[in-house]
């Protein structure tokens, strides 16, 4: 049998992918206010990145308790549910697969998205991180999270509840399926890791209890949409925002373990992205393998040719790309017709309007 590459098809779930390109989760910022409210200018920039084998939309709060940055798009309110369905609408007519990624901030927010109170996390424990907030002058900066109250179990009931809904309203919405996030420092990281949780209850402690709320998550969201359209977001080398835990990778695999019981489609593997980024060993990735049976996604500052290798090697089954899908919105006809790439506008990521959006071109 030949070797997989990046335009082999491949099941995932009940949805059949004509290629393993995934568009990459990439928060974007440009819903419509107030209520964050996906809107046309998003459904255009989805729909134009169609081709794609999977699109994973920007990470979506399931409440606005899990909102962390402005004008991030939530999953919560009917406006929200019918803004999203005008994405997926756009998404499949252009011949397109689209999940929805499920997101609550946990501490990494700010008092102005609480009414002045705090936000919530496993433990009352700094991330010493920043959050993108655009203030009453319309400006969006930079600012310092403050020390979250920890969680209590009314609390950790009532988020997964948020996931189950979001969950519920994904599937209204039009999506394919749906990914939790789990990684990059927001909750579902902070209660797996020992220098965010400091508890001392069922969830915190033990290896087994830090994984507790995800697979409550997991359960959740599956039972909602069912296992075979669910797909979740790990990070296992990201060390940043008060995260490098020395327990995180026997942690990882434990929790792959019990994904690969409930049957979960997917696990997508957050590498770090930045240029001094810890290396990923290669016994780590084939640990995982014997953990999870089931399909992993790889990103993190992937070219084609290695992403071709990967998939050779059979560590992973579909590869994602964040930031040559902005500037690059028919990323696949450009890999194969060898076409070189265009480089995106850094300043227009967050926030703002169709430049740095839609404006970038396909290739003549």
């Amino acid at each position: 049998m030949t070797a997989p590459h990046l335009f082999s098809p491949l099941p995932l779930g009940p949805v059949s992918l004509p290629n393993r390109m995934v568009m990459a989760p990439m928060t974007r910022a440009r819903t419509s206010q107030p209520g964050n409210v996906p809107n046309a200018l998003m459904a255009s920039y989805y729909a134009q990145r169609a081709s794609a084998g999977l699109i994973v939309t920007e990470a979506t709060q399931v409440s606005p308790q899990g909102q962390g940055y402005s004008f991030t798009p939530g999953i919560h309110s009917e406006a929200q549910v019918q803004g999203w369905r005008g994405v997926t609408d756009a998404v499949h007519r252009a011949g397109g697969r689209i999940v929805l990624q499920l997101w609550h901030v946990g501490r990494m927010s700010h008092e102005s998205f609480h009414a002045g109170g705090l936000p919530v996390a496993p433990s009352s424990l700094s991330p010493d991180a920043q959050v993108w907030v655009v203030g009453e002058d319309g400006v969006g900066r930079m600012v310092d999270c403050p020390v979250p109250r920890a969680m209590t179990g009314a609390d950790i009931r009532a988020v997964i509840e948020d996931f189950r809904r979001g969950a519920a309203n994904a599937m209204r919405a039009g999506f394919d399926g749906v990914e939790i996030h789990g990684a990059n420092g927001y909750l579902v990281d902070q209660f797996l890791r020992t220098t965010s949780n400091h508890r001392s209850d069922a969830y915190g402690g033990a290896i087994a209890n830090r994984i507790r709320f995800a697979e409550e998550v997991v359960a959740a969201v599956a039972g909602e949409v069912g296992a075979d359209r669910t797909g979740i977001r790990l990070a296992p080398f990201i060390t940043q925002r008060n995260m490098n835990c020395p327990e995180i990778i026997p942690t990882i695999l434990q929790l792959a373990q019990r994904l690969d019981a409930a049957g979960v489609a997917y696990i997508h593997l957050a590498e770090a992205d930045w240029d001094d980024a810890p290396h990923i060993p290669e016994d780590f990735r084939h640990a995982l393998r014997a953990a999870y049976k089931g399909r992993v996604i790889v990103a993190g500052k992937y070219d084609q040719a290695r992403a071709e290798r990967i998939l050779g090697q059979g560590l992973a089954d579909l590869v994602a790309f964040g930031r040559p899908f902005v500037a690059n919105p028919d990323l696949p006809a450009r890999f194969a017709a060898g076409l070189p790439l265009a480089g995106f506008d850094s300043q227009r990521l967050f926030g703002g309007d169709a430049r740095g959006y839609t404006d970038y071109a396909a290739a003549a």
